[in-house]
């Protein structure tokens, strides 16, 4: 293992309560653990995802906050925030800059570049082009991406998927990539139980079946899918109830959805949780509908398994992984929501089915998603990349 301490950078656009914040998070504090010197720049995370560091922000680490820095398109902010990074990163000689999400990922690469930084990467947690957007929009990212993946030395990917879909669209050459998991703290799923006076908080009364979705309340997140599929699941499961684990902008139309379906009394809506207690909501669900139409590799899917609960999503971008048809939960088509209907009642009306696919997902993730493992990985590859791309750089 080297002496050497790094002074590390990591840039991400925001830190709402999201994957790509957690994983940013978890790497942050496995590196400050080893003894390295950790930075992190992060826009604004006012809104209705939750801020993340509020009550997750790791001691040691130096945070610095860069406004002109926002999810959207802006010219004006965009170039600003270009410039105050480069200002940064030019005082402040970084041996590794790790850059996260779109927006940061392709300011953050140029800017580091442009500085001379001796390691740039950069981590896919989802991509910024997809199916479920104009093609105009896709070729806009398409294009930043291919420039911005010239100015990095190595980019990571949550999900094998992440890196399939760069090379197809000719962001960059699959050499350059390379597969991490996403770490988590899974021990708090892997010893989680139902707690009564939760259950009693949520109005679940006991014996009642649960089924679960965790996710921003948001475009893409597939909160209509599962309501348009609950008319045909409470006509076979008349019990159930769907308990949702999130907030966003699209909640007062799943709200007036639910209503006029005349569903209002099986649906909980329990708000934005901190990471650290998702564990709690987890173990009161029976199934995890996970119906994401855009995703990386989903971490609630990944605890839901943790917690020995099977879930149900589509085949789409990184959900394979952890989700094996048949094995660890069920595949439908996407949109298909008779199909949705069908597999979550099969689940429901199935305890000993629910039981053999959520330990086969307890085994699956429980060697894969180490948060302690992913720290390592990157520590080793940017002390690796360093001296193959840095020359003089000593380990010593």
């Amino acid at each position: 293992m080297s002496n050497r301490k790094l002074s590390i950078c990591h840039v991400i656009t925001r830190m709402i309560i999201g994957g790509a914040q957690e994983n940013t998070l978890y790497t942050i504090q496995g590196h400050l653990e080893k003894g390295h010197r950790v930075t992190l720049i992060t826009g604004g995370s006012t809104g209705p995802e939750g801020n993340l560091l509020q009550n997750s922000c790791p001691p040691g680490m130096e945070l610095l906050e860069l406004l002109e820095m926002v999810r959207e398109l802006n010219p004006w902010k965009d170039w600003r925030a270009y410039c105050k990074l480069k200002d940064i990163f030019r005082s402040r000689h970084f041996d590794v800059v790790h850059t996260h999400a779109s927006k940061a990922g392709i300011l953050g690469r140029l800017a580091a570049s442009k500085c001379g930084v001796p390691l740039v990467v950069h981590t896919v947690h989802g991509q910024a082009f997809h199916a479920y957007q104009s093609a105009w929009k896709n070729k806009l990212y398409i294009l930043a991406e291919k420039i911005a993946a010239r100015h990095c030395h190595k980019i990571y990917a949550v999900a094998q998927a992440m890196i399939e879909q760069c090379v197809q669209a000719g962001v960059a050459p699959r050499e350059k990539y390379q597969v991490v998991y996403s770490g988590m703290d899974l021990q708090a799923f892997l010893n989680a139980r139902p707690e009564e006076s939760l259950r009693e908080k949520l109005s679940l009364p006991a014996g009642t079946p649960v089924i679960g979705k965790i996710a921003r309340i948001f475009e893409l997140k597939g909160y209509e899918h599962l309501v348009d599929a609950a008319p045909q699941i409470v006509a076979a499961v008349p019990e159930v109830r769907f308990l949702l684990v999130g907030d966003g902008i699209l909640r007062p139309a799943i709200e007036q959805r639910i209503a006029a379906l005349g569903l209002q009394k099986h649906f909980v809506f329990a708000g934005l949780v901190p990471p650290q207690d998702i564990c709690r909501y987890t173990a009161l669900m029976d199934v995890l509908a996970h119906l994401s139409l855009r995703e990386g590799l989903p971490r609630t899917a990944v605890q839901a398994l943790a917690s020995g609960i099977p879930v149900v999503a589509y085949p789409l971008d990184g959900t394979p992984e952890v989700v094996h048809d048949g094995q660890t939960g069920c595949l439908c088509e996407p949109g298909n929501i008779a199909q949705v209907a069908e597999k979550l009642i099969a689940l429901l009306q199935d305890q000993p089915l629910r039981q053999r696919y959520g330990a086969a997902g307890r085994a699956l993730v429980s060697e894969l998603f180490d948060w302690h493992q992913m720290a390592d990985i990157l520590e080793a590859e940017y002390y690796s990349q360093l001296e193959k791309n840095s020359p003089g750089f000593t380990k010593q």
